[in-house]
């Protein structure tokens, strides 16, 4: 990370950083605090950095989908045919995703917040792999007011 990376753990992920974030001086004592503008836009560079990412998804970045997508823990145990408390097991990390569920929800998600996802089939199942360590999703802050932030090449 560099000076002006923010560890961003304020939409419930620990695996999120942006690059380029701008800090500038708001709070009383003079400590900096960073301004994010456009939360949602900030929420769904995210979920397209993620759904891009190798390795399975984990509890947290369910949930942080399935919010994100304005989606119930039934309504999504319903698309993707499963109970509601298997929803509720991904969440909390007490069940491993499995690849075609995991699968399942990059395309959920990008359906219903817009994505843009990899474009074959077999290039979806390669990212649905376990992965030995967690990835960071990287976002980079950008000048363009109507896309603020990007998923990092």
């Amino acid at each position: 990370m560099t000076g002006n990376d923010y560890h961003y753990t304020e939409c419930g992920l620990d695996n999120v950083i942006i690059r380029n974030a701008n800090f500038v001086p708001k709070d009383d004592e003079g400590e900096q605090v960073i301004g994010i503008p456009s939360i949602r836009l900030l929420h769904k560079a995210i979920a397209e950095g993620r759904i891009n990412q190798p390795g399975t998804l984990t509890g947290p970045e369910v949930r942080f989908l399935r919010t994100e997508m304005g989606m119930t823990q039934s309504e999504m145990a319903e698309l993707v045919h499963r109970d509601t408390q298997s929803v509720g097991r991904w969440e909390r990390s007490e069940t491993p995703l499995e690849p075609p569920i995991d699968i399942l929800i990059r395309q959920l998600a990008a359906e219903r917040l817009e994505l843009k996802l990899v474009d074959t089939f077999a290039a979806l199942s390669q990212l649905a792999q376990p992965n030995a360590v967690q990835t960071q999703i990287m976002i980079e802050k950008t000048e363009s007011t109507d896309k603020p932030y990007a998923p990092a090449a």
